[in-house]
């Protein structure tokens, strides 16, 4: 393992309501850090379209691999009838298992759906995700950073509030969770729950900014830390460091 371990962490690209500047400049700034994983947290593209879909793609091979990317609400069809009949098809036809694992040398990465067709856009984690969390995670090597990605932020309050939450919280508790990394607010925040991360991006590239710079994250991990940087755009396609935040990290039991 690279001491520092390096993960980047986008989220909420949009492609199709992109800054074109941001997703020219974004894959080279990413590559400057190294990181020994990419992890991409879903609304890769805007309404799910094709085209969307294949310029998604273009700019997630740019990245440095290996990568572990999930859906978010704008990846499956808004108004049509493969909302019901094939949600997930474009998904898994243009880029991939809508969850899966990813191990490297001192990580071990689950990627789950929180996006259910069903819900518009509030996102679930079910019986079964919370049963492979402990699966996957909680038989990871005690060395190891044990790491969630899912779009939605699973401590959300109000109408955001995920379906499913207790088992959310049994689940990472019981697997000895790390760190959580999570888009869809497009504003970022860095919080623990526990001995837990939760790391929230903004959008990387999208024109929906919601009052903060378009940003990504940048995620130092040692054996006793947690570094969160915050790299966020200035002039367009400009990125800079802004916030750093440092939290301890847990031992685990097994």
């Amino acid at each position: 393992m690279s001491v520092p371990l390096v993960i980047a962490h986008l989220s909420d690209l949009h492609l199709g309501a992109h800054v074109p500047a941001a997703v020219d400049a974004l894959a080279d700034d990413v590559a400057s850090f190294h990181p020994d994983l990419v992890v991409v947290t879903g609304d890769n593209t805007m309404r799910a379209r094709p085209h969307e879909f294949m310029r998604a793609v273009e700019l997630l091979e740019k990245l440095p691999t290996p990568r572990l990317v999930v859906p978010g609400n704008h990846d499956l069809p808004l108004i049509s009838p493969l909302r019901v009949a094939a949600p997930y098809h474009r998904y898994r036809r243009w880029i991939g298992p809508d969850e899966s694992v990813v191990r490297v040398e001192g990580v071990t990465a689950l990627g789950i759906d929180s996006m259910p067709w069903w819900r518009w856009k509030s996102g679930r984690v079910s019986h079964r995700q919370a049963v492979r969390v402990r699966q996957v995670l909680g038989s990871a090597s005690p060395s190891d950073v044990r790491l969630l990605a899912m779009h939605h932020p699973p401590f959300a309050g109000g109408l955001e509030r995920i379906v499913g939450r207790g088992h959310f919280v049994r689940a990472t508790g019981q697997a000895e969770v790390d760190i959580v990394l999570a888009g869809h607010t497009h504003v970022p925040s860095v919080r623990t729950y526990g001995e837990m991360l939760v790391n929230v991006a903004g959008t990387a590239t999208s024109h929906r900014v919601r009052g903060v710079p378009r940003s990504w994250t940048v995620l130092r991990v040692s054996p006793d830390a947690i570094e969160v940087h915050e790299r966020c755009e200035g002039d367009p396609g400009a990125w800079y460091t802004g916030p750093v935040t440092r939290h301890p990290r847990r031992t685990h039991t097994s």
